[in-house]
């Protein structure tokens, strides 16, 4: 008896059909994310002053820019990752299950887009 199917023959995975990447890679963004929030953590905590000038001189510091975006990144892919373990072990009706994927999907990739959005406008845009 064998339960791998034979598209997933033909791609190579067994029965879990790529949970064990989906896992590791899981595992991989939670751990990117420990310096990534450590640093976040820190940065504003040293901070002087927390006034809308201050923040934005902050986020201008090309550092900043460039963590702050791959700290939104690894979040949201790590949240999503999470969220669609979640969905897909307690949803079982087919169409309930494919849209609540479907709604994860569109709505982190909206948040990851507007947060790399805003750290960019603030980076770039013109002087305070």
């Amino acid at each position: 008896m064998n339960l791998v199917t034979p598209l997933n023959r033909v791609l190579g995975l067994g029965t879990a059909g790529g949970a064990g990447e989906h896992w590791w890679v899981q595992r991989l963004t939670a751990v990117a994310l420990v310096p990534l929030g450590l640093w976040l953590a820190a940065s504003l905590v040293g901070l002087d002053d927390y006034s809308y000038a201050a923040m934005v001189a902050w986020i201008r510091e090309p550092v900043t820019s460039i963590l702050l975006i791959l700290f939104a990144l690894t979040a949201t892919y790590h949240s999503h990752l999470g969220l669609q373990v979640v969905i897909e072990d307690y949803l079982h009706a087919k169409a309930l299950k494919f849209g609540a994927l479907l709604l994860s999907t569109f709505g982190h990739a909206a948040l990851a887009v507007a947060a790399v959005f805003a750290v960019l406008r603030i980076a770039f845009g013109p002087a305070q």
